[in-house]
């Protein structure tokens, strides 16, 4: 079933949708059973592959205990949750190691949500991975191009956020993230602005593994690291590949951030190529005088080139990307290919 409504960007009420569409599809779920779908994935699966235009899939509070793929041809979709993060939740708890019907999982099997499509915004829910400290567990996994994270609450422990795409831009807007080890860790490129990411233990924010392709990495504008009172020792990041690059722009960093900040994976081969980087950082763990030799602070040139529009670009390095993308303006982002 689906229901034909009409939005206006009033109505919507979103940062991110910056026109309305006269008329669009709403698909709703609701796990009490007042909605189109009970379960999120069934509404998923009744979305149309390759569609002409965007649709909506409203998740109305509840939690929705479930393992949920956003399929690659699903592409042009919304998921918004009604009431907000608190009141909106998809949960799982797979595990690297966990054996179902004798298959033994990996970390890359482990995701409570997947969005493997391109031109997907997530909003307003949280998305949890609630297997405890039992390895790899991943909460959200992102494979597809252009997507827009914004207001969400990624809960996990170690490998919260998987950013799995290779030819992958991803804009997170506003949410938070939390975690023990390697919460954050992938290959794509990702712009993180205005968000908390919060540490559960002593080790690693994040894993980058970025490609020697591009020019960008993760790179965190105007976020907030805190950690629980337990923690003491915490490092930027360290590197999942050698080519690693991620930049931290005007966060601010707590006393728990050791002095040297990064660390090289006990591999020192990785220290020549790796791209780590501050810039105007503040709080009690922004003192570079103890950093790791091997990493920088920007200058004020260097930190004028980390903007949506070049971080997003079509080329950036010797990558190729299907088009620009810049998720503020109307021409970039809510048009196909």
């Amino acid at each position: 079933m689906r229901t034909m409504k009409l939005l206006t960007l009033f109505a919507f009420c979103s940062l991110f949708a910056v026109r309305a569409f006269a008329e669009e599809t709403v698909y709703t779920v609701d796990c009490n059973g007042g909605g189109d779908f009970r379960t999120v994935q069934e509404c998923l699966d009744a979305l149309p592959s390759k569609p002409d235009g965007w649709c909506t899939v409203r998740i109305l509070p509840g939690t929705y205990r479930e393992k949920v793929t956003l399929d690659v041809y699903k592409n042009c979709v919304r998921i918004v949750g009604v009431g907000g993060a608190e009141e909106v939740r998809i949960v799982w708890n797979d595990f690297s190691g966990r054996v179902v019907d004798g298959y033994e999982m990996s970390t890359y099997d482990t995701w409570t949500l997947s969005l493997q499509a391109d031109d997907v915004i997530l909003e307003g829910l949280t998305v949890e991975n609630d297997a405890g400290r039992v390895g790899q567990a991943v909460a959200l996994e992102t494979r597809g191009d252009r997507i827009h994270i914004n207001r969400c609450r990624l809960v996990g422990d170690q490998d919260t956020f998987f950013t799995k795409g290779y030819v992958s831009r991803i804009w997170v807007t506003d949410s938070w993230i939390e975690g023990t080890t390697d919460f954050i860790f992938g290959p794509s490129i990702v712009l993180f602005d205005r968000c908390r990411i919060h540490a559960k233990a002593d080790s690693f924010l994040t894993a980058a593994s970025t490609t020697e392709r591009n020019l960008y990495g993760y790179v965190f504008r105007d976020c907030r690291v805190t950690a629980d009172t337990s923690v003491g020792r915490l490092y930027l990041g360290r590197p999942w590949k050698s080519t690693a690059r991620t930049v931290w722009i005007r966060c601010e960093l707590p006393a728990a951030i050791c002095p040297e900040g990064w660390r090289d994976w006990h591999d020192s081969a990785r220290k020549g190529d790796v791209y780590y980087a501050e810039y105007r950082c503040t709080g009690p763990g922004a003192d570079r005088r103890g950093r790791v030799a091997w990493s920088r602070e920007l200058t004020d040139e260097e930190a004028a080139l980390y903007t949506p529009e070049r971080i997003f670009a079509k080329k950036t390095g010797s990558e190729q990307f299907r088009r620009d993308w810049n998720p503020l303006l109307e021409e970039t982002w809510m048009k196909g290919d």
